[in-house]
Protein backbone atom coordinates (compact mmCIF):
# COMPACT_ATOMS: atom_id res chain seq x y z
CA UNK A 1 0.00 0.00 0.00
CA UNK A 2 0.83 3.50 -1.00
CA UNK A 3 0.72 6.33 1.60
CA UNK A 4 1.23 10.13 0.82
CA UNK A 5 1.87 11.22 4.40
CA UNK A 6 1.92 15.47 4.54
CA UNK A 7 3.26 17.48 7.32
CA UNK A 8 6.00 14.47 8.09
CA UNK A 9 8.32 16.29 9.21
CA UNK A 10 6.16 17.22 12.24
CA UNK A 11 6.48 16.42 15.73
CA UNK A 12 3.32 13.56 14.69
CA UNK A 13 4.36 13.08 11.32
CA UNK A 14 7.99 11.27 12.23
CA UNK A 15 6.77 8.67 14.14
CA UNK A 16 3.92 7.90 11.82
CA UNK A 17 6.01 7.23 9.14
CA UNK A 18 8.49 5.48 10.29
CA UNK A 19 5.59 3.20 11.82
CA UNK A 20 4.31 2.79 8.65
CA UNK A 21 7.21 1.75 7.11
CA UNK A 22 7.95 -0.86 9.37
CA UNK A 23 4.37 -2.16 8.98
CA UNK A 24 5.57 -2.55 5.13
CA UNK A 25 3.94 -0.02 3.66
CA UNK A 26 5.68 2.06 0.94
CA UNK A 27 5.68 5.49 1.93
CA UNK A 28 5.47 8.85 0.37
CA UNK A 29 6.77 11.92 3.15
CA UNK A 30 6.38 15.15 1.64
CA UNK A 31 6.76 18.56 3.90
CA UNK A 32 8.58 21.80 3.24
CA UNK A 33 12.26 20.07 4.87
CA UNK A 34 12.76 16.36 5.51
CA UNK A 35 15.70 16.21 8.03
CA UNK A 36 14.03 14.41 10.41
CA UNK A 37 12.50 11.55 8.20
CA UNK A 38 13.22 7.55 7.59
CA UNK A 39 15.27 7.53 4.78
CA UNK A 40 13.34 4.26 3.96
CA UNK A 41 10.92 6.79 2.36
CA UNK A 42 10.24 8.63 -0.96
CA UNK A 43 10.65 12.20 0.11
CA UNK A 44 8.69 15.04 -1.65
CA UNK A 45 10.51 18.47 -0.31
CA UNK A 46 8.39 21.40 -1.06
CA UNK A 47 4.90 23.40 -0.75
CA UNK A 48 2.25 20.21 -2.01
CA UNK A 49 -0.20 22.90 -1.79
CA UNK A 50 0.78 25.25 -4.64
CA UNK A 51 2.67 22.80 -6.93
CA UNK A 52 0.56 19.87 -8.02
CA UNK A 53 3.83 18.81 -10.08
CA UNK A 54 5.07 17.45 -6.88
CA UNK A 55 2.34 14.44 -6.41
CA UNK A 56 2.71 13.43 -10.32
CA UNK A 57 6.12 12.94 -9.65
CA UNK A 58 5.57 9.90 -7.41
CA UNK A 59 2.02 8.73 -9.14
CA UNK A 60 -0.92 8.51 -7.02
CA UNK A 61 -1.12 6.94 -3.70
CA UNK A 62 -3.57 4.23 -2.59
CA UNK A 63 -4.23 6.36 0.41
CA UNK A 64 -3.92 9.90 1.75
CA UNK A 65 -3.03 10.58 5.37
CA UNK A 66 -2.63 14.35 5.97
CA UNK A 67 -1.28 15.74 9.10
CA UNK A 68 -0.19 18.85 7.47
CA UNK A 69 -1.30 22.18 9.99
CA UNK A 70 0.54 24.82 11.40
CA UNK A 71 0.35 26.39 14.99
CA UNK A 72 -1.49 23.20 15.82
CA UNK A 73 -0.41 23.70 20.28
CA UNK A 74 -1.32 27.92 19.59
CA UNK A 75 -5.46 27.38 19.45
CA UNK A 76 -5.82 31.00 18.97
CA UNK A 77 -4.11 31.53 15.72
CA UNK A 78 -5.07 33.39 12.59
CA UNK A 79 -3.02 30.69 10.65
CA UNK A 80 -6.12 28.12 11.40
CA UNK A 81 -8.49 30.22 9.34
CA UNK A 82 -6.03 31.38 6.71
CA UNK A 83 -5.08 27.96 6.07
CA UNK A 84 -8.45 26.34 5.82
CA UNK A 85 -9.25 26.82 2.13
CA UNK A 86 -5.55 25.50 1.61
CA UNK A 87 -6.38 22.13 2.64
CA UNK A 88 -9.98 21.58 1.46
CA UNK A 89 -8.56 22.63 -2.08
CA UNK A 90 -5.53 20.15 -1.37
CA UNK A 91 -7.69 17.50 -0.52
CA UNK A 92 -10.23 18.04 -3.15
CA UNK A 93 -7.65 17.82 -5.88
CA UNK A 94 -5.92 14.48 -4.51
CA UNK A 95 -9.93 12.78 -4.55
CA UNK A 96 -10.34 14.33 -8.22
CA UNK A 97 -6.35 12.66 -9.35
CA UNK A 98 -8.09 9.07 -7.86
CA UNK A 99 -6.59 8.69 -4.40
CA UNK A 100 -8.99 5.97 -3.17
CA UNK A 101 -9.03 6.75 0.23
CA UNK A 102 -8.63 9.68 2.23
CA UNK A 103 -7.21 10.06 6.31
CA UNK A 104 -7.03 13.29 8.27
CA UNK A 105 -5.79 13.86 11.53
CA UNK A 106 -8.61 15.55 13.73
CA UNK A 107 -8.15 16.45 17.25
CA UNK A 108 -10.36 16.19 20.59
CA UNK A 109 -10.64 20.19 20.14
CA UNK A 110 -12.91 19.96 17.70
CA UNK A 111 -15.13 18.71 20.11
CA UNK A 112 -15.12 21.67 21.99
CA UNK A 113 -15.95 21.53 26.05
CA UNK A 114 -17.30 17.80 26.53
CA UNK A 115 -17.44 16.17 29.45
CA UNK A 116 -17.53 12.33 29.16
CA UNK A 117 -16.69 10.21 27.08
CA UNK A 118 -16.37 11.18 23.54
CA UNK A 119 -17.66 9.23 20.91
CA UNK A 120 -17.89 8.99 16.79
CA UNK A 121 -21.42 10.71 17.17
CA UNK A 122 -20.81 13.19 19.81
CA UNK A 123 -21.85 17.13 18.95
CA UNK A 124 -19.11 19.30 17.74
CA UNK A 125 -19.14 23.18 19.34
CA UNK A 126 -15.47 24.12 18.92
CA UNK A 127 -14.40 27.17 20.76
CA UNK A 128 -11.12 28.34 19.44
CA UNK A 129 -10.03 28.92 15.66
CA UNK A 130 -8.29 25.74 15.71
CA UNK A 131 -11.22 23.95 17.03
CA UNK A 132 -13.38 25.34 14.82
CA UNK A 133 -11.11 24.79 11.29
CA UNK A 134 -10.50 21.23 12.26
CA UNK A 135 -14.37 20.76 12.36
CA UNK A 136 -15.00 22.43 8.75
CA UNK A 137 -12.24 20.68 6.95
CA UNK A 138 -14.01 17.11 8.59
CA UNK A 139 -17.22 18.24 7.43
CA UNK A 140 -15.82 19.58 4.16
CA UNK A 141 -13.82 16.39 3.45
CA UNK A 142 -16.54 14.05 4.28
CA UNK A 143 -18.80 15.77 1.86
CA UNK A 144 -15.84 15.36 -0.91
CA UNK A 145 -15.71 11.96 0.05
CA UNK A 146 -19.74 11.32 0.00
CA UNK A 147 -19.53 13.07 -3.44
CA UNK A 148 -16.70 11.03 -4.88
CA UNK A 149 -17.66 7.82 -3.24
CA UNK A 150 -13.95 7.78 -1.78
CA UNK A 151 -13.34 6.12 1.16
CA UNK A 152 -13.03 8.57 4.50
CA UNK A 153 -11.19 8.48 7.85
CA UNK A 154 -10.80 11.21 10.42
CA UNK A 155 -8.25 10.26 12.91
CA UNK A 156 -8.94 11.80 16.23
CA UNK A 157 -6.22 12.71 18.46
CA UNK A 158 -6.35 13.15 22.13
CA UNK A 159 -3.33 13.97 24.62
CA UNK A 160 -0.07 12.68 23.46
CA UNK A 161 2.58 11.64 25.51
CA UNK A 162 5.99 12.01 24.23
CA UNK A 163 9.47 12.48 25.56
CA UNK A 164 11.34 14.43 23.23
CA UNK A 165 11.50 18.66 22.80
CA UNK A 166 10.44 18.40 19.33
CA UNK A 167 7.01 19.83 20.14
CA UNK A 168 5.00 22.50 21.92
CA UNK A 169 2.86 20.14 24.24
CA UNK A 170 3.26 19.90 28.27
CA UNK A 171 5.41 17.36 27.90
CA UNK A 172 7.99 18.52 25.27
CA UNK A 173 8.24 21.82 27.37
CA UNK A 174 9.30 19.39 30.83
CA UNK A 175 11.53 17.78 28.64
CA UNK A 176 13.57 21.52 27.48
CA UNK A 177 13.62 23.00 30.68
CA UNK A 178 15.25 19.78 32.76
CA UNK A 179 17.94 20.04 29.74
CA UNK A 180 18.04 23.41 30.52
CA UNK A 181 19.03 22.90 34.01
CA UNK A 182 15.87 24.02 35.76
CA UNK A 183 14.52 22.72 38.63
CA UNK A 184 11.19 23.97 38.88
CA UNK A 185 8.61 24.26 36.30
CA UNK A 186 5.58 26.35 36.63
CA UNK A 187 2.45 24.72 36.08
CA UNK A 188 -1.49 24.83 36.56
CA UNK A 189 -3.31 22.84 39.60
CA UNK A 190 -3.24 19.86 37.30
CA UNK A 191 -7.11 18.79 38.00
CA UNK A 192 -8.21 18.11 34.63
CA UNK A 193 -8.35 14.72 33.52
CA UNK A 194 -7.86 13.62 29.77
CA UNK A 195 -7.23 10.54 27.72
CA UNK A 196 -3.83 10.33 27.70
CA UNK A 197 -1.70 8.11 25.29
CA UNK A 198 2.07 7.66 24.87
CA UNK A 199 3.53 8.64 21.17
CA UNK A 200 4.93 5.60 20.09
CA UNK A 201 1.36 3.82 20.89
CA UNK A 202 -0.04 6.75 19.03
CA UNK A 203 1.87 6.13 15.88
CA UNK A 204 1.35 2.78 16.14
CA UNK A 205 -2.44 2.99 16.33
CA UNK A 206 -2.57 5.59 13.35
CA UNK A 207 -0.61 3.71 10.88
CA UNK A 208 -2.79 0.84 11.46
CA UNK A 209 -5.91 2.89 11.18
CA UNK A 210 -4.51 3.75 8.13
CA UNK A 211 -3.46 0.35 6.45
CA UNK A 212 -7.10 -0.97 7.36
CA UNK A 213 -10.36 0.43 5.02
CA UNK A 214 -12.95 -1.84 7.40
CA UNK A 215 -13.08 0.83 9.99
CA UNK A 216 -14.16 4.34 8.32
CA UNK A 217 -15.19 7.86 9.79
CA UNK A 218 -14.35 9.36 13.09
CA UNK A 219 -11.78 6.87 14.53
CA UNK A 220 -10.88 7.81 17.94
CA UNK A 221 -7.31 7.28 18.58
CA UNK A 222 -7.24 6.85 22.48
CA UNK A 223 -7.14 4.70 25.58
CA UNK A 224 -10.42 5.17 26.74
CA UNK A 225 -10.16 6.27 30.05
CA UNK A 226 -9.03 9.76 31.77
CA UNK A 227 -6.16 10.53 33.84
CA UNK A 228 -5.60 13.25 36.10
CA UNK A 229 -2.95 15.77 34.53
CA UNK A 230 -0.92 16.16 37.74
CA UNK A 231 -1.08 12.09 38.07
CA UNK A 232 0.36 12.02 34.35
CA UNK A 233 2.93 14.71 34.48
CA UNK A 234 4.44 13.27 38.00
CA UNK A 235 4.55 10.52 36.24
CA UNK A 236 5.93 11.51 33.24
CA UNK A 237 8.82 12.93 35.28
CA UNK A 238 9.28 10.11 37.57
CA UNK A 239 9.60 7.58 34.32
CA UNK A 240 12.18 10.04 32.72
CA UNK A 241 13.71 10.00 35.70
CA UNK A 242 13.96 13.41 35.60
CA UNK A 243 14.95 16.32 38.49
CA UNK A 244 12.54 19.23 38.04
CA UNK A 245 9.37 19.50 40.11
CA UNK A 246 6.39 21.31 39.49
CA UNK A 247 5.13 24.51 40.99
CA UNK A 248 1.56 23.84 41.36
CA UNK A 249 -1.15 27.11 41.22
CA UNK A 250 0.78 29.19 38.84
CA UNK A 251 -1.04 29.40 35.79
CA UNK A 252 -4.62 28.83 35.93
CA UNK A 253 -6.12 26.05 33.69
CA UNK A 254 -7.87 26.84 30.18
CA UNK A 255 -11.07 28.20 30.54
CA UNK A 256 -12.46 25.98 27.24
CA UNK A 257 -10.33 22.66 28.37
CA UNK A 258 -13.00 20.27 29.87
CA UNK A 259 -12.82 19.21 33.76
CA UNK A 260 -12.61 14.91 32.66
CA UNK A 261 -12.60 14.16 28.55
CA UNK A 262 -11.65 10.55 27.50
CA UNK A 263 -12.39 9.02 23.68
CA UNK A 264 -14.71 6.28 23.24
CA UNK A 265 -11.67 3.40 21.85
CA UNK A 266 -14.07 0.91 19.96
CA UNK A 267 -13.34 1.20 16.85
CA UNK A 268 -9.56 1.26 17.92
CA UNK A 269 -9.72 -1.75 19.46
CA UNK A 270 -11.60 -3.70 17.06
CA UNK A 271 -8.44 -2.30 14.65
CA UNK A 272 -5.45 -3.53 16.90
CA UNK A 273 -7.67 -7.06 17.61
CA UNK A 274 -7.47 -7.84 13.81
CA UNK A 275 -4.34 -6.52 13.02
CA UNK A 276 -2.67 -9.15 15.62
Amino acid sequence: MRVLVTGANGYLGQGIVKALLDKGSEVIAADFELDYIDERAIKLVGNIFENDNLIKTVGIPDVLLHLAWRDGFVHYADTHIKDLNSHYAFIKRLTEHGVARIAVMGSMHEVGFFEGSIKEDTPCNPTTPYGISKNALRCLTEMICKQRNIAFQWIRGFYIVGNSECGSSIFSKIVKAEKAGKTEFPFTMGLNQFDFIDYDDFCSMVAATVLQDKELGIINVCHGRPEKLADRVERFIIENKFNIRLQYGIFPERPYDSKAVWGDDTKIRRILRKQQ
